[in-house]
């Protein structure tokens, strides 16, 4: 089950979706980067399986900015990395601020558009002991005016960083992330790549028939769940 609280950001009412484990705490909290389809089906049971995993996990809305009912296309083209940066800290203010959580041990996860922006808030603050990146297309652009790509972000990071892509995906391609990942090994950054073959983009999304890979989904949380226990015991 999940629960919606809602946050001001910088004049704006954020929902944040939340998933919590059984048991008083406290638990390690994770911050959950929606896809471009929003809070929708997929997000709420990435927030589910976290919590039944032991993470209090949270998924603040990034098209909160946006008119209700909006193409999720339209409100994708309208982000910028300022609005991403400021959402992400309000998410982990207020993870830190539940006595179910421990406010040292807060993690970062993302799919598609989220993989990104999970990068980005791992490289932009420094409470975040882990990031997962599922197929995160766009590290290597910039969003918004004045703003640099994540990847020349890179050092910034104080985390591990555990990284799944399907073999066949354009966006991130694997040559996109060989680059992010000679990045990430020029800073001296721990980090896990995996790929998978005859896998593309999305293959965690069980909403999409044509892009789901079970067997590949299901690896890949049989070793990202690991890594979040191990990275915010």
């Amino acid at each position: 089950m999940t629960r919606d609280v809602t946050v001001q950001v910088g004049g704006s009412a954020m929902a944040i979706t939340v998933a919590e484990p059984a048991g008083a705490g406290p638990h390690p909290g994770m911050v959950v980067i929606h896809h471009r389809e929003g809070i929708d089906e997929f997000t709420r049971a990435v927030c589910e399986r976290l919590a039944k995993n032991g993470f209090t996990a949270a998924a603040p809305n990034l098209f909160h900015h946006r008119p209700a009912g909006e193409d999720t296309r339209e409100s994708r083209r309208s982000l910028n990395d300022g609005q991403v940066v400021a959402d992400i800290d309000a998410t982990i203010a207020w993870l830190q601020g539940q006595k179910s959580v421990r406010g040292d041990r807060i993690g970062i996860i993302g799919h598609c558009m989220g993989g990104r922006m999970s990068y980005l808030g791992a490289a932009s603050n420094a409470a975040i002991k882990a990031c997962v990146v599922l197929y995160g297309g766009g590290i290597l652009r910039a969003e918004g005016e004045g703003r640099k790509p994540p990847i020349e972000l890179s050092g910034n990071i104080k985390c591990a960083v555990a990284g799944f892509f399907g073999r066949d995906d354009t966006n991130p391609s694997p040559a996109d992330v060989a680059r992010i990942s000679d990045e990430l090994k020029k800073h001296k950054i721990r980090h896990d790549f995996r790929f998978y073959e005859a896998t593309g983009h999305a293959f965690q999304n069980f909403s999409s028939k044509e892009s789901y890979r079970e067997q590949s989904s299901e690896d890949a949380w049989s070793r990202l769940v690991p890594f979040l226990q191990t990275e915010l015991k």
